[in-house]
């Protein structure tokens, strides 16, 4: 996938207005449109300036799409950092209210659709004329595995884009107080009624709401309540059986390694993986051998000596 530059697409500068933004487009708009324009590629140069739109007209996109996009050039291959968008605020989750089939696989990867639990929800709802309630507001916020494990209290920060009286977009960061829910996962929100954007009239604030994203762990992968963690064990400790500390989010915990055992065997760590009130996770331990190098020839004849008493093949079926 190929990194997409709207600003080139649109013949602007990075630092161009909301209102050059639009008067660049509707100048390109009126050129390439497939009533006017029946030259080859027009079509799809139309599509092309349209998307760049949807992006840049938007200062909640434009804001986020500017952050990562600094370090990327038309044209590079392409994959969205994981968690590009925490810690932007989005109304309606910030994906796009248009067709997205008709733009890129790059815009699709960025603004198309929602993941995990965040949704598009109305912007707002009328009471009367003059009474309505504020626009929801949606943010992705990363928290480590600890976090939920534990529960914790945090103060994070999240950037507000705003477009300054010149007409561009700047952001404004501002600090929020929050609960993290022991054994909240991924993908899950924590709704804080009120602080979303202010009403009119009798109609209130709308509510922010945070996706949960985890940060890359050093030793645990997750998949959704469950831990997983690789496990470096010698040969004689796979081969006699052993008891051995493992560390777990909560702390190391003593595991009776199996005689016998194999690369790849898995050992369950009862309620040692995200858990909450009425769900419990675990945490799977999978074995996997380290074969210590031989380099004295006391130790090769150690490996000589095991070969000629314990003869196998690990191969046998294969063939």
């Amino acid at each position: 996938m190929k990194f997409k530059d709207y600003y080139q697409t649109l013949g602007l500068k990075k630092d161009a207005s909301q209102a050059e933004i639009k008067q660049a487009y509707r100048k390109l708009a009126r050129k390439l449109h497939p009533d006017v324009n029946k030259s080859h590629g027009a079509e799809e140069k139309f599509k092309e300036i349209g998307e760049a739109y949807e992006v840049l007209q938007d200062p909640e996109k434009r804001a986020a799409y500017d952050k990562f996009g600094s370090n990327w050039q038309a044209g590079q291959d392409f994959k969205p950092p994981p968690n590009w968008d925490a810690g932007f605020e989005f109304r309606g989750g910030g994906f796009t209210q248009a067709d997205s089939s008709q733009f890129s696989d790059f815009f699709e990867s960025l603004f198309g659709k929602s993941s995990g639990a965040r949704h598009a929800r109305p912007s707002f709802h009328a009471r009367r004329s003059f009474d309505t309630r504020g626009q929801d507001v949606h943010a992705k916020i990363v928290i480590t595995l600890e976090d939920s494990y534990l529960g914790a209290q945090k103060t994070i920060t999240l950037s507000r884009p705003v477009v300054d009286q010149n007409g561009h977009v700047t952001t404004s960061p501002h600090n929020i107080s929050l609960t993290i829910p022991k054994g909240i996962i991924e993908g899950q929100q924590i709704r804080l009624e009120g602080q979303g954007e202010g009403g009119s009239g009798q109609g209130g604030n709308g509510d922010l709401f945070l996706e949960i994203a985890f940060e890359q762990h050093r030793l645990f992968t997750i998949s959704k309540r469950d831990i997983q963690l690789l496990l470096p064990i010698t040969p004689w400790e796979a081969a006699l059986g052993a008891t051995v500390p493992v560390p777990t989010l909560g702390g190391n915990v003593d595991l009776k390694i199996p005689p016998g055992s194999q690369s790849g065997k898995k050992l369950r760590l009862k309620g040692r993986g995200l858990s909450a009130a009425s769900q419990s996770g675990d945490q799977y331990v999978i074995l996997t051998i380290v074969t210590p190098e031989p380099i004295t020839e006391a130790q090769k004849q150690i490996y000589q000596e095991m070969a000629e008493l314990m003869p196998t093949n690990p191969r046998k079926g294969l063939f």
